[in-house]
């Protein structure tokens, strides 16, 4: 999630085991609490930009590290509040907050190493998305409420509403799968893998992307309880396959070694760039939920196989997608179809 939401899920979970003369510390140490796992993006290499994703929400996110995170900033917190709170309360409200980093970051679309080190997987339940206004107002007014109250169970029933919502994200999701599921069917595809996701602050607008016979199949999506689902879909794209210049190099080449990185790190869903076949793109992610340009991607130089790949971001049709977007949001947008019975 964004560092706010991690702050302020982290407060909600210390808030939730504290007690009424605790709250508005246990309120600020599970907010801080809630931050500094994600400091892992300042490790970076000023010649390998694949580092920081090696390291972004690995470690620092595992269930195993959440012992030693919660001591850590228990310990830094310890010179402010040595004369206010007793440590063993002090540790209970950081290991509250650190413990949920790792966890909510699974339930959005980027991929976490929960389970490491005994397992590389980058869990991503995409149920959420990194950024949901919704979501992050409704858990700072039970804070506020806890906080103002000095009582646990306002934060207690944030976390019902957490849970409510998650099973929403994951209902709107399914029934997104239902509808391209449909669509592969009526195309007469048969599916290979399949991914779901929301799009940026919504649970009512999907990017779905499928695999089948060689090629990635992407649709937006739009299921709403209120209303019949929508689709729009996007061009297909060819599954990524080393092209020429590339099939002779070593397989432990840097250039190649890098590309496998890159392709672990985005769940295998990688395809070239439709319009720059130097670049190589997360199909995942685009700006328009039926997009098949990257939203980032890295870039390819055949002729230097023993340097690094470039990592980049994409966003040259940020305009067109800010005013398509709403449109799309509200299901007012013209080109949406709608399904046959």
């Amino acid at each position: 999630m964004d560092i706010v939401t991690q702050g302020i899920v982290g407060a909600l979970a210390a808030q939730a085991v504290a007690g009424p003369k605790n709250i508005r510390r246990a309120t600020w140490i599970g907010f801080f609490a809630g931050l500094p796992a994600d400091a892992d993006i300042i490790i970076s290499s000023s010649t390998d930009s694949l580092l920081t994703l090696d390291f972004h929400r690995q470690f620092s996110h595992s269930l195993l590290f959440i012992p030693f995170g919660g001591l850590i900033v228990a310990a830094l917190l310890w010179l402010l509040y040595k004369n206010r709170i007793a440590f063993n309360e002090l540790l209970k409200y950081s290991m509250a907050g650190y413990a949920t980093s790792g966890l909510l970051d699974c339930f959005t679309s980027y991929g976490t190493q929960l389970l490491w080190p005994f397992s590389n997987e980058r869990i991503a339940w995409n149920i959420i998305s990194v950024v949901d206004p919704i979501f992050s107002i409704t858990i700072i007014i039970s804070i506020f409420f806890g906080w103002r109250r000095l009582s646990p169970y306002f934060a207690r029933g944030g976390w019902l509403f957490v849970a409510g919502y998650f099973l929403f994200g994951a209902n709107q999701q399914g029934q997104a799968a239902v509808v391209v599921k449909k669509l592969a069917k009526d195309r007469g595809h048969s599916i290979e893998r399949l991914v779901v996701k929301p799009t940026m602050g919504n649970l009512l607008v999907w990017r779905t992307v499928y695999q089948s016979e060689g090629r990635y199949y992407i649709t937006a999506v739009r299921v709403s309880p209120l209303s019949s689902p929508l689709f729009f879909p996007g061009e297909p794209l060819p599954i990524f396959k080393l092209r020429d210049g590339l099939t002779n190099l070593p397989k432990d080449s840097t250039l190649i070694t890098d590309i496998y990185r890159f392709k672990h790190f985005s769940d295998g869903y990688i395809a070239y760039h439709p319009e720059n076949s130097s670049i190589i793109g997360d199909v995942r992610y685009s700006l328009l939920p039926f997009g098949n340009t990257p939203l980032w991607g890295i870039t390819v130089k055949a002729d230097m196989p023993d340097n690094h790949v470039q990592f980049e971001n994409y966003r040259s049709e940020t305009t067109a997608a800010m005013k398509i977007f709403p449109q799309l949001l509200t299901g007012r947008w013209k080109s949406w179809k709608t399904l046959e019975n």
